[in-house]
């Protein structure tokens, strides 16, 4: 006898035989005779009984119409199949609608839900076409009953979740140093080692776009200056070479000479030697200019995924004091300060600028004239960020300013805030390790659902208990998430399970990954921490002693049980301060449909990002700093501190590092600047004016304006989903 039915989505429900009264009175209803009761619950109590104690509601379906089939009612019969093609029709007619809006190029949520991905190409369409199918797969097989009901609910966002089938891993920080010293094969393509400057770059671009089809997160580069600084001794090598074969000198006591810095000079009034040594490098100088330029030129033009999307790459630099490595910076940063093409500010790499006192931060620091470079840069191309390796939270007790290799020890982020750092199975560093994947939690719903309770202390306790309920499901979801991704083979990521990922290298290719991927990261994401504490007391944190307090207090809770989460399931699980893109729109559209327009929190078509102020709320940079500044320690699976200024900063590099400064103060761990920058995209003037529709040098309206969405930039807001644009539009200048 029936006892329960699985239904299509996976979930387990008691037996209801009357929905199947209901079904086949419809069909009967259809016909000239019109319905039989009798005839119903015949079919009722038979189907009851022949049925498994588990069945199916196909199983069941099937049943249905073999009984009437058997019955004198056969023509009920065929409107019962005709009712069920109708119903199977119309499940997938949501499917055909989000097919149609793919194919006709529809500007919505769904087609710009990734404004790095130009979902209106061929190549984008495809992977649309491929992530809105598997979704519904991921739901009905892969997740569990209370993983779907919570992402149903809307308490829980899975991200990635078109990738969940694959296997495959979020992000990674790549080793390149040993990508560039002993080569590599991914796939078809095979790299020999790299012996100058010009190979390191492409093998850097190469090695970045390979992962990036392999991972469906991020790729970044941990100490750029340092791993590409011995090419350019080897380039200046070379270049010294070519002076002696072209002089007859014997040259070979400057190949290992040790000088302060590669400055470019004229060579009048030098000789001999002197000169010699000059000019190998000013053409070193001049051959790692070109190498940075097609870096950057190669990372916004080489494409991944298919070919409908850039590499997300980020670059992280600053610590290395060589003369090499100095060089290195000096180049990527004129280069960037260059543009690319017509003078375009580049999108890619997200460059990371790692501030260190004693090392590339305060004015006796060996790096101070690139830090001042890098402030410069940013203030008319957005990039580099900061990353504040002074914070006590970023500090590794390896680290040592004499150490050659002190990068392995220094903490390296992603563009749009990841953080790896931590880890409870191997060395504290974020080489070689990456987020396995996360999933991200709407603590405004919880908020909203205990609103009406008056008691202001019965209502905290009351969020508290669902908060911990949420959480609980969250790590369970990412714990049977890792138990599938940990089942893949190592062939499957021929580059990240062979070079990037720490103890890869010892993975035969039948071999599973479970052995070396639990050192990366289980993100536990959070959204609308300012819409949360409105819903709790009526006020946000930027606003109020006491909702900061509680803002803290609830972040800190969520630490603490990541923290057991960590020990229980034997996982490095941390708390993200998830950079929602196309997350901001979408927790608010369910949420407002529900419980309708709340003010202050469900009254915009947005949730704010994570544990940020409002971008509506006007204060100054320094007390932005002081509130989000707590947050970073509790959230050390990433995140990110943003200020807003006015004016030309180009003419102004000082406020640059005026907010760099309040990092250093407040102990804030990763931020960046955003201003405003227009560009003719026909004659190539640049300025600062809000709303330019028209250039005022040429008359053409091709004005790209510059935007920072998340943690990285877009030159055109065509691809922005509707909850970003409405946050776009509120953002105010912190001053």
């Amino acid at each position: 006898m029936i006892q329960t039915v699985k239904k299509r989505d996976g979930r387990i429900v008691g037996y209801n035989e009357e929905k199947i009264k209901a079904a086949v009175r419809k069909a009967m209803l259809q016909t000239e005779r019109g319905e039989d009761e009798a005839l119903i619950q015949r079919i009722v109590d038979r189907i009851g009984y022949i049925g498994k104690e588990q069945s199916t509601v196909e199983e069941i379906q099937d049943m249905v119409e073999m009984e009437l089939m058997k019955s004198p009612r056969k023509e009920v019969a065929k409107k019962y199949i005709a009712y069920r093609d109708q119903r199977s029709v119309a499940r997938r007619a949501k499917t055909r609608d989000i097919f149609l809006e793919i194919i006709n190029a529809k500007n919505n949520d769904i087609t710009r839900e990734n404004a790095n991905m130009n979902a209106d190409s061929p190549a984008g369409m495809m992977m649309k076409f491929a992530s809105e199918t598997t979704k519904p797969f991921v739901d009905d097989y892969l997740l569990s009953p209370e993983s779907h009901d919570a992402v149903r609910g809307n308490y829980l966002h899975i991200h990635d979740k078109d990738y969940y089938p694959t296997k495959s891993l979020t992000c990674v920080q790549h080793p390149l140093d040993q990508i560039l010293r002993y080569g590599f094969i991914a796939g078809h393509g095979e790299s020999r080692p790299a012996k100058r400057i010009e190979t390191a770059s492409v093998i850097a671009c190469i090695s970045l776009e390979t992962a990036q089809n392999e991972m469906h997160g991020g790729q970044a580069i941990p100490a750029f200056d340092f791993y590409l600084a011995p090419y350019v001794r080897s380039t200046y090598q070379e270049e010294i070479k070519y002076v002696e074969q072209m002089s007859g000198l014997n040259l070979s006591e400057l190949y290992d000479a040790t000088f302060d810095d590669y400055l470019e000079k004229p060579l009048d009034g030098l000789s001999g030697k002197e000169r010699a040594k000059q000019h190998a490098i000013n053409r070193t100088v001049g051959r790692v200019h070109q190498a940075m330029e097609a870096f950057i030129h190669n990372m916004n033009t080489i494409h991944s995924r298919g070919g409908n999307q850039v590499v997300f790459s980020s670059i992280n630099y600053g610590t290395d004091t060589s003369a090499e490595g100095r060089c290195i910076m000096r180049e990527i940063l004129k280069s960037t300060l260059e543009g690319v093409g017509n003078g375009a500010t580049a999108i890619f790499p997200i460059q990371i600028w790692k501030k260190k006192r004693g090392i590339s931060y305060l004015p006796t620091d060996r790096n101070y004239d690139l830090y001042q470079l890098a402030c410069k840069v940013t203030a008319r191309r957005f990039f580099p960020n900061f990353v504040n390796l002074d914070a006590p939270y970023n500090h590794n007790d390896n680290w040592k300013a004499d150490d050659p290799e002190r990068y392995k020890w220094e903490i390296a982020t992603m563009g749009c805030r990841t953080r790896v750092f931590e880890n409870r199975f191997g060395e504290k560093t974020s080489i070689g390790r990456g987020n396995l994947s996360f999933s991200t939690m709407n603590i405004v719903r919880m908020a909203i659902e205990v609103m009406d309770i008056q008691d202001k202390e019965a209502r905290i306790n009351a969020f508290f208990a669902k908060l911990d309920e949420v959480l609980d499901i969250t790590a369970r979801q990412l714990h049977e998430r890792f138990l599938f991704q940990k089942t893949a083979l190592a062939k499957q990521f021929p580059l990240v399970m062979s070079k990037l990922w720490n103890g890869s290298e010892k993975l035969g290719p039948t071999d599973t990954i479970e052995s070396v991927i639990n050192q990366g990261t289980l993100g536990i994401g959070f959204i609308g921490l300012a819409e949360c504490l409105i819903a709790l007391t009526g006020k946000h944190h930027g606003e109020s002693e006491e909702s900061q307090e509680l803002g803290i207090k609830i972040v800190t809770y969520m630490r603490d049980r990541a923290n057991e989460f960590s020990e229980k399931y034997q996982h490095n699980y941390s708390i993200l301060a998830t950079p929602a893109e196309g997350l901001s729109g979408r927790f608010t559209k369910f949420d407002k449909k529900k419980f309708g327009i709340i003010p202050g929190v469900t009254d915009k078509d947005y949730y704010t990002n994570s544990n940020h102020v409002p971008v509506y709320y006007k204060c100054s940079p320094r007390h932005k700093a002081e509130i989000e500044a707590p947050y970073h320690d509790l959230t050390r699976g990433g995140h990110i501190f943003y200020v807003e200024i006015d004016g030309d900063a180009t003419h102004n590099p000082q406020a640059i590092m005026d907010i760099v400064d309040l990092m250093d103060k407040y102990n804030i761990g990763y931020g960046s600047v955003n201003h405003n920058r227009n560009r003719c995209m026909d004659c190539g003037y640049e300025d600062a004016t809000e709303g330019l529709t028209v250039c005022p040098k040429c008359g053409s309206t091709h004005i790209d304006t510059l935007q920072r969405i998340t943690g990285y930039l877009v030159g055109t807001t065509d691809r922005w989903n509707s909850g970003k644009l409405a946050e776009l539009r509120d953002r105010v200048v912190h001053k």
